[in-house]
């Protein structure tokens, strides 16, 4: 295994989390750059998603925004989606990037496929503890993915 990220069995599926995060229960990644965090889907979301084909955002650049806030919209090949926040912040930025072509967020969800910056002071999981909760929800997650299916 390799050292630089922790593994989470979706079925058949390895779900990949970089420990160089941190993570939300919202399943987001979290990552500090300067004063500003990037924040953006984990692997266990986008493989839930599977291919997004729209992305839309429904908050002004630089606003203020509260937790589990509504921000955006998601359109993807499972589900059309809110996007909220999983933390509180100050003077939201958006990948802008992704509104032409938001392939990205499933090609390269730690990197270019990241979502949107806040300034906050956010309350996350470290990888393993994320890790650790995948494993307590994962049984009725699987539930609910048959539930779609049927």
């Amino acid at each position: 295994m390799n050292p630089s990220e922790l593994i989470f069995m979706m079925g058949s599926y390895q779900a990949r989390f970089p420990v160089d995060r941190l993570y939300a229960a919202n399943h987001m990644w979290v990552q500090q750059e300067g004063e500003r965090f990037r924040f953006g889907f984990t692997a266990y979301s986008v493989r839930l998603l599977q291919d997004v084909y729209f992305l839309e955002w429904n908050v002004d650049p630089g606003s203020a925004v509260s937790a589990k806030q509504t921000i955006g919209e998601i359109e993807s090949s499972k589900a059309v989606s809110n996007l909220t926040t999983p933390v509180e912040g100050t003077d939201i930025l958006f990948n802008e990037d992704l509104l032409a072509d938001p392939s990205a967020i499933s090609d390269d969800a730690y990197g270019s496929g990241w979502l949107f910056s806040l300034k906050c002071a956010p309350q996350v999981m470290t990888p393993q503890e994320y890790v650790d909760h995948l494993a307590s929800i994962w049984e009725e997650t699987q539930r609910m993915i048959k539930g779609q299916i049927q």
